[in-house]
């Protein structure tokens, strides 16, 4: 009976090793950060935010003005059968904010206009959700500090994306791990008077 006893305790030792190495070898889920720097694959190619590649924001484009998403302009990258923009700020108090994401956009598109509508479908592409829990572009609107980068970050994509509208940053980063051939980037910022 001893024997028996000591046999079952040393079985679910090992079964509670085997556990645990199993959980310790599986990859941890990469942070948004992780996933936004990975996705920065293959040539640049310029991008222009409102005529700028950097500098500061105009105020229409943010939460103390019209909210309304900015003018984007691209060069054409050879081989794109597609391109995706994510908006970001990292400097938010809880980590990267996703301000703006459309993705699908047809690979003959290389501007997007100012004021996007919110719209689930457009013929510019797909939107996804943002960090204010909606649909389209959401402005800057920072707190009370020191400014704040706003990431405008173009990727072109050897494929279309098998997202549904209203895709999460996570969803639409997974998606295109792979399928990155360049990318565009171009940092504003802004300060909230």
């Amino acid at each position: 009976m001893r024997h028996a006893a000591r046999a079952l305790l040393v079985a679910l030792a090992v079964a509670a090793l085997i556990a645990a190495a199993y959980l310790y070898l599986q990859p941890r889920p990469q942070s948004l950060a992780e996933l936004i720097a990975a996705a920065k694959r293959g040539g640049k190619t310029p991008l222009l935010v409102a005529g700028k590649t950097s500098g500061d924001i105009d105020v229409k484009y943010t939460c103390q003005g019209e909210d309304v998403s900015p003018p984007i302009s691209w060069k054409p990258v050879p081989g794109a059968a597609g391109y995706a923009l994510i908006v970001y700020d990292p400097d938010a108090p809880r980590g990267v904010f996703i301000h703006w994401l459309i993705y699908n956009i047809p690979s003959t598109v290389s501007s997007l206009p100012e004021g996007v509508p919110p719209a689930p479908l457009t013929k510019l592409g797909l939107q996804g959700l943002n960090d204010f829990h909606r649909l389209g572009y959401g402005g800057p609107c920072p707190p009370p500090g020191p400014p704040h980068h706003y990431h405008f970050l173009l990727l072109a994509l050897d494929s279309k994306l098998d997202l549904r509208p209203g895709a999460t940053a996570r969803e639409l980063l997974e998606a295109a791990r792979g399928h990155v051939i360049a990318y565009g980037e171009a940092v504003l910022t802004y300060r909230r008077g």
